[in-house]
């Protein structure tokens, strides 16, 4: 019977690929050949009437297969293992041909873990009006291959670059920048997906001019008119004050009419030396 499965771990972890017969308690192994390959091509392990016959060396010291359930267990898994395995049990009768038992496919995920997403935002430009901002986000380590998002105060953003690349261990690390025009304070999220595992960081992006306005002094030009202007203001009363004629009248000044009109005489009282004469000439 030709089934399947899909066995998932995470790199430097163990596990069992499992197959398809179990071996009756009252058989051997020596009445079986099993063969365990990846991709229908590289054997990984194989055995026949109870004795190993074959090992690939790149699995060398990290299979051995159980003798009962013929379980493949691989320790520790590396991202190579990723793939396609298939376990083929055939049943040894004597005197007769063998034939197949059971063959049973094993779809075997791997999974690194990435690093915490890296999180930086750098100021170019700065107005009253907005900060401008390259924001880079950054991930190593990690299998499959990952998507990367961004989001701002969870609306999705649009990456200016993305750079995705391989490591000599299989491993992927990312690398991506948006171009950011920062209005006010506002949450940055860049989230790392694969193989249905999510990690996130979160920055806040704040605007960094308050746009305070300094009170700017007079220029020392119109400091310097504004007191030339004072200073002759102050003269001009100055000298009003003293050179402006005053014109007062006695109480005992009697108006007269004058030839012109509006012009007034004032009489003065007749002085004491001229009432004097006057009265000895009587």
């Amino acid at each position: 019977a030709l089934e399947k499965k899909v066995i998932k771990s995470k790199m430097g972890e163990k596990v069992g690929l499992p197959c398809c017969h179990e071996i009756p308690s009252l058989e051997s192994l020596h009445n079986y050949r099993i063969y365990w390959q990846k991709s229908t091509t590289e054997v990984v392990l194989a055995y026949a009437k109870g004795k190993k016959i074959s090992e690939n060396e790149r699995y060398d010291n990290r299979t051995e297969m159980d003798t009962r359930n013929f379980t493949l267990w691989i320790s520790p898994v590396e991202i190579l293992d990723n793939g396609s395995y298939q376990c083929v049990v055939q049943e040894l009768k004597p005197l007769q041909n063998s034939y197949v038992v059971c063959d049973k496919h094993v779809t075997f995920f791997v999974t690194a873990d990435f690093s915490k997403p890296n999180v930086t935002a750098e100021e170019f430009a700065s107005s009253c009006e907005s900060s401008e901002m390259m924001v880079t986000c950054s991930s190593h380590g990690g299998f499959p291959k990952p998507k990367v998002s961004g989001a701002l105060d969870d609306k999705p953003v649009v990456w200016n670059a993305s750079r995705v690349s391989e490591s000599s261990l299989s491993l992927y690390n990312v690398t991506a920048q948006l171009w950011v025009s920062v209005t006010e304070d506002i949450s940055f999220t860049c989230s790392i997906e694969y193989n249905g595992f999510v990690k996130s960081t979160s920055l806040l992006l704040r605007k960094t001019n308050d746009c305070i306005v300094p009170t700017v002094p007079p220029p020392y030009n119109v400091i310097i008119a504004s007191s030339i202007i004072i200073i002759i203001f102050l003269l001009a009363l100055t000298l009003a004050a003293r050179y402006l004629p005053r014109h007062v009248c006695s109480p005992c000044c009697k108006p007269q009419d004058s030839v012109e009109e509006g012009v007034k005489e004032c009489t003065k009282p007749p002085t004491s030396s001229k009432m004097a004469s006057e009265t000895s000439s009587v």
